[in-house]
């Protein structure tokens, strides 16, 4: 496992003291969801490039796939 450390005002520090949590767990699941947020946001970013780059159907093409397939039997 990797380390990293992170400086913080002496205040906050001391206020850190004064409850029993466990700081590096909270730490490691913040990172965890922020990165997940994060991973989502770009899915989401990449997926609106992408239907933006294409062309859009023509006029009653869902309609004339429909057709088509009720047709067919």
């Amino acid at each position: 496992m990797a380390v990293i450390s992170v400086r913080i005002p002496d205040e906050l520090k001391a206020k850190m003291k004064e409850y029993d949590i466990n700081w590096s767990e909270e730490i490691r699941a913040f990172i965890v969801l922020r990165i997940n947020e994060e991973e989502k946001r770009r899915t989401i970013e990449m997926m609106h490039e992408l239907l933006a780059g294409g062309t859009p159907a023509k006029e009653g093409t869902a309609k004339r796939y429909v057709r088509e397939d009720r047709d067919s039997n």
